[in-house]
């Protein structure tokens, strides 16, 4: 709208100029007839030594004649687009338009990383208010207080809302959103559950008597501590934002839950709307404190751009996930045992390295215990050796105990989403155990049959004599010839059965 007014303006002064121009040629000429008599080739202009004074004084006269078109005519020029946008009325200027993040499933590093990033890019763009749109079950705490520090920090108000409707903000989401100015919920969601789950997640903690001191069953020390540090941290949330501190420390401390309605009654929430554009209807004109400034906001003809997580948050987002980064584990472990038992073949340890420190750095990132990360990497060591060491199947077993117990405790299964599934657990053991079985079976069955070669493979083949024997002479035994003592005659030709071997003879009886 802006250029075609401009435009509109600068081609009405142009159209003005071209008037004039054509006026000015027009002045001229009548001004040179009337000096000059009519135009030809031999009138007396460009002769001054005609006339001295009196030429030179029209000349004068003559260039401040053609200098006052031209000068109004550059006036005209410089004067007319902006005599047009004056003439033109100037629509106001569009509002910048606000940034929305999608707060899904369990929050991890990955989700920190894009949330961070994205109220970033938020705070360069100029963005009025940030929507951070959230249906998580929970997740890290590592991640979920990285989240807040930078709702904390943003120079403009982020909003959190739980949509669409079915979804939740439960346990680390509940924390996220009481950190946000506004907290708004759609219908048929849930807030709360936030009990820390290092202290068991099954079962919440006590509630606290007058005294201050639980009423139930008593904790240890270490899991008081995580407790009344989650009970702190939500209630400084609260109280920043106005809201309501005794359901914040209930949420912890009981892990109570509150539905929308309910939540907007007990001012855990500021407002419900069933879709984004009845949040932004209702986020007009409502004023929110921020950083010790009250904001008014207009979100009249404010749009929402989406932003979507980039290539590496994904990437992050894919490795870091538990059941990827144990598949990687197995890769790197088998792929390095393979290569070290069976030299040049190259490309399963080249696999194998790439694989093993990928899923390493994802340990790093996640809840990882390291005792677990060890009872892995020994227990399939120890079912690799089953294949090359005679142990009858004790390397293997305690191998495959080794490795169920490792996957088991890898990682801690309280966090939602953080975890292996035991299926996968179970069926990993499963095939490990059956080869290790088939490999007891074929050694077993290897140890039952008689020796394929030497002079105890003799013992029981069967000869044929060569001559008469009566009670020594020769026999034919694969091809050969052997010298043998009989214990009963033989008749040349007649098959007898080897019973002993000592050095060069045979001992043979008829069959």
């Amino acid at each position: 709208m802006m250029g075609d007014l401009e435009a509109d303006g600068a081609q009405i002064g142009y159209r003005f100029s071209a008037e004039l121009t054509r006026a000015w040629r027009t002045e001229i000429g009548r001004r040179f007839e009337q000096m000059n008599g009519p135009w030809s080739s031999g009138s007396p202009i460009g002769r001054p030594g005609r006339c001295a004074a009196g030429c030179r004084l029209r000349q004068r006269e003559d260039n401040a004649v053609m200098r006052a078109p031209f000068t109004a005519l550059m006036a005209l020029l410089a004067a007319g687009p902006a005599a047009g946008r004056a003439a033109v009325p100037l629509a106001a200027a569009a509002p910048s338009p606000a940034i929305g993040l999608e707060l899904r499933g369990a929050i991890g590093p990955a989700t920190a990383r894009y949330v961070v990033n994205g109220l970033q890019t938020a705070a360069a763009r100029g963005a009025p208010f940030v929507i951070l749109r959230i249906d998580t079950p929970g997740g890290l705490e590592t991640s979920m207080r990285e989240i807040i520090k930078a709702i904390l920090a943003a120079p403009m108000p982020v909003v959190g809302y739980v949509a669409p409707s079915g979804a939740r903000a439960a346990s680390a989401g509940t924390y996220i959103l009481y950190a946000c100015p506004i907290a708004a919920m759609a219908p048929a969601t849930n807030v709360g559950a936030a009990t820390p789950v290092s202290l068991g997640g099954a079962t919440p903690a006590p509630p606290a008597g007058k005294s201050g001191a639980s009423s139930g069953p008593p904790i240890s020390a270490e899991q008081r501590k995580i407790l009344n540090d989650s009970i702190a941290y939500i209630r400084s949330l609260a109280e920043l934002r106005g809201r309501n501190v005794k359901w914040a420390e209930q949420a912890v401390r009981g892990a109570a839950s509150l539905p929308a309605d309910d939540a907007l009654r007990e001012h855990v929430v500021d407002l419900i709307a069933p879709d984004l554009a009845s949040l932004l209807g209702e986020l007009n004109g409502r004023t929110v404190t921020l950083h010790g400034h009250e904001l008014t906001l207009a979100t009249g003809g404010v749009t929402v751009t989406w932003l979507r997580p980039g290539w590496r948050t994904r990437v992050l987002a894919v490795i870091t996930n538990p059941m990827i980064a144990y598949g990687l584990l197995m890769i790197g472990i088998w792929g390095l045992i393979f290569e070290g038992f069976h030299p040049g073949g190259v490309l399963p340890g080249v696999v194998g390295v790439i694989a093993l420190l990928v899923a390493l750095f994802a340990f790093q990132l996640l809840p990882t215990d390291f005792a677990g990360l060890a009872l892995i990497v020994v227990g399939s060591g120890m079912m690799a050796g089953e294949f090359f060491f005679p142990t009858y199947g004790s390397l293997g077993i305690g191998g495959l105990i080794a490795f169920v117990v490792g996957s088991l405790v890898l990682f801690d299964s309280g966090v939602p989403g953080m975890h292996i599934s035991r299926a996968l657990i179970g069926a990993i053991a499963t095939v490990g155990g059956l080869i290790i079985l088939g490999i007891v079976y074929l050694g077993t069955r290897a140890l039952r049959r008689p020796p394929a070669t030497g002079v105890q493979a003799m013992v029981g083949g069967t000869v044929e004599a060569e001559e008469d024997i009566a009670a020594s002479g020769r026999v034919r035994y694969g091809g050969e010839l052997w010298n043998a003592a009989a214990s009963a005659p033989l008749k040349r030709g007649q098959r007898a059965r080897i019973v002993k071997v000592e050095g060069l003879q045979l001992w043979v009886e008829p069959l």
